[in-house]
């Protein structure tokens, strides 16, 4: 799925729509994120050394995983984050790097599910995450 294709399934936009591109296979999202440089969270993280914040990392693994869901998340629906565990941050991600993700759902007791990724640049692993969301009705 490209950028536009993603936005027919996440409600993400603007400068938070994080993926570039994803697809499911078998129950396994990949995602990628090209980092350019020139995006809003890297002008203040930091402006001699920009690397991506850990916090985005994650982000972009919750949006990635969304893809293997099947249409759960659509029209009146929005995924929410409702847990990180196991954070590992390995490697920082840096402008130039294409940031891949991988992450599958390992459980689902609806309307929460409960996720685990990680995030790579060339093959070396970078992130680590457990991670849940809810898909809750917009307010």
């Amino acid at each position: 799925m490209n950028k536009q294709e993603l936005m027919g399934i996440l409600p993400h936009r603007d400068q938070m729509l994080l993926i570039d591109e994803a697809v499911c296979i078998d129950g396994i999202a990949y995602g990628k994120k090209k980092i350019t440089g020139e995006e809003w969270f890297l002008k203040g993280h930091f402006p001699e050394n920009p690397v991506v914040p850990g916090v985005i990392l994650c982000e972009i693994l919750g949006q990635s995983v969304c893809v293997c869901l099947n249409g759960a998340v659509a029209g009146d629906k929005l995924p929410l984050f409702t847990g990180l565990n196991n954070v590992k941050f390995k490697h920082p991600v840096v402008p130039g790097d294409v940031f891949e993700t991988e992450c599958s759902i390992t459980k689902i007791r609806e309307p929460f599910y409960f996720a685990t990724g990680k995030g790579k640049v060339n093959g070396k692993v970078c992130v680590t995450a457990d991670f849940s969301f809810a898909i809750v009705d917009k307010e």
